[in-house]
């Protein structure tokens, strides 16, 4: 009890150290999105915070943050929706043929690979070479191929 009266006091000292987000609008699900399925802006809500109520740091309440994402778990109506519960859309996909491309100065080699693993832009995948059956790592670009580095 002493405790809380100390931290309320701190509070009360300090203006402006806790803010209250009265009126502040978060995003939630309307409806259950299953793990897998694609975050669209028709399956969310806007909802306002009441007075004195200021949703946990690691929560997702942008609609750009939300939408388009894949959601790695079941995300709940009317539930704050977890930043690690998101994932970026995969733009290769496992087994999926793909175009790698080596690139080293003046110099790029481009081939065709089968994909191991499946990868959104930035991830490093595993790709198998359909000429050598060699497999080398790359890294999935924006447009959908994959860089091996040298």
């Amino acid at each position: 009890m002493r405790r809380r009266l100390l931290l309320l006091a701190a509070f009360a000292v300090l203006p402006g150290a806790f803010q209250a987000a009265a009126g502040e609008a978060v995003l939630v699900p309307n409806r259950v999105i299953y793990p897998g399925e694609t975050v669209a802006a028709e399956a969310l809500k806007e909802v306002i915070l009441a007075e004195g109520k200021v949703p946990p740091a690691n929560v997702v309440i942008a609609l750009a943050a939300l939408e388009g994402k894949v959601a790695k778990r079941t995300l709940l109506p009317g539930r704050y929706v977890q930043a690690n519960a998101l994932r970026e859309a995969y733009l290769v996909e496992k087994g999926v043929p793909v175009e790698m491309v080596f690139v080293s100065g003046g110099l790029s080699i481009s081939a065709t690979a089968v994909t191991l693993e499946p990868g959104a832009a930035g991830d490093m995948v595993k790709v198998r070479n359909i000429d050598s059956g060699k497999v080398v790592s790359g890294v999935v670009m924006a447009d959908g191929t994959v860089r091996i580095s040298g």
